[in-house]
């Protein structure tokens, strides 16, 4: 048999064929996550110690887990987002770690834009409402016109501002490491957090998650936005304190929000946020794409192929 390949990324068989033939042909046997969702520690144990790489998804990666892998020489994250890997431990233990960067953008962007628009005229519960047999006459609102205020300016962000440029809104855009360039061919005005929160409509959330953004978004920040503003995150729940957003929904401050990630995934049936009618939520979808998946999982197949051919693979993160 070959060298085994963990794929923690759910569906892979069903949408990432091509990619799995691809490792296949280059002698790798794939193991498969037959949950449906990140796998636990317990899981992961019953499986690693003979892994030599892993197609991963927002499982945990630490070092409770490198220590008994001592065959992993490589994960291929399969996403952008790498917060559950700990790239120091992995390199200390020799383990190569690469993601997607710019690969799922698109699919996250169109998203992004869908869950404001949703916000925005309540789409979600107009639905909801009709197929009990109501007619709700919902007076939502326009966008055009509107400010829409992006934390974070990555490949994301850009593509967001891109996709809004004929919907008549004014956008402005905060980022640690502005890119003016992108800024200007967006006509995307940069400015500080604090400005966004206090002045636009619609705040969309696309920042990193690190330990300096962990609850970026808190009671403070919600108050300080705009009386029936709205929010949006397809960035990563640790960023946004759920108890405030709640509040700030629940109070009217806010007018509507959508969400595609939380705090606790799976999430619970029992968050408080699905008790909400101006609360939308997705089950951190917004990169599940025919196109991503066929994307992203030919970069990871030949990030893994790299390693073990000794050639430094694209993206890679801790080399």
């Amino acid at each position: 048999m070959g060298k085994k390949v963990l794929v923690t990324a759910t569906n892979y068989s069903k949408y990432c064929s091509q990619a799995k033939i691809l490792l296949e042909s280059e002698g790798f046997e794939i193991i498969e996550n037959e949950f449906g969702r990140p796998m636990t520690f317990d899981e992961l144990k019953l499986r690693v110690p003979d892994i030599y790489a892993v197609v991963a998804g927002v499982d945990t990666w630490n070092e409770e887990v490198f220590r008994i892998a001592p065959k992993l020489k490589a994960i291929a994250r399969f996403g952008v987002g790498v917060d559950n890997i700990d790239l120091n431990k992995a390199k200390d233990y020799g383990i190569k770690v690469t993601n997607a960067k710019g690969m799922n953008s698109n699919a996250v962007a169109e998203l992004a834009v869908g869950l404001i628009l949703g916000a925005v005229r309540n789409i979600p519960y107009l639905t909801g409402s009709l197929k009990k047999g109501n007619w709700d006459r919902f007076v939502g609102r326009e966008i055009a016109g509107k400010s829409v205020g992006l934390l974070g300016f990555g490949s994301i962000a850009q593509g967001v501002a891109e996709k809004l440029q004929g919907f008549g809104v004014k956008i402005y855009a905060f980022d640690k490491y502005p890119n003016l360039e992108k800024a200007k061919d967006l006509n995307v005005t940069m400015t500080c957090i604090e400005e966004i929160l206090k002045s636009c409509d619609i705040v969309s959330l696309h920042l990193p998650s690190f330990k300096e953004t962990y609850h970026i978004m808190g009671r403070e920040q919600f108050e300080t936005m705009k009386d029936g503003a709205y929010f949006v995150n397809t960035a990563r729940g640790a960023l946004v304190d759920e108890k405030a957003l709640y509040q700030a929904l629940k109070s009217g401050k806010l007018a509507g929000a959508s969400t595609d990630v939380f705090e606790e995934e799976p999430a619970k049936p029992s968050n408080p946020l699905f008790e909400l009618d101006n609360m939308i939520c997705t089950p951190h979808t917004a990169a599940e794409t025919y196109e991503t998946y066929t994307t992203v999982s030919m970069a990871t197949a030949q990030g893994i192929i790299d390693v073990f051919k000794g050639r430094t693979p694209q993206n890679l993160l801790n080399g």
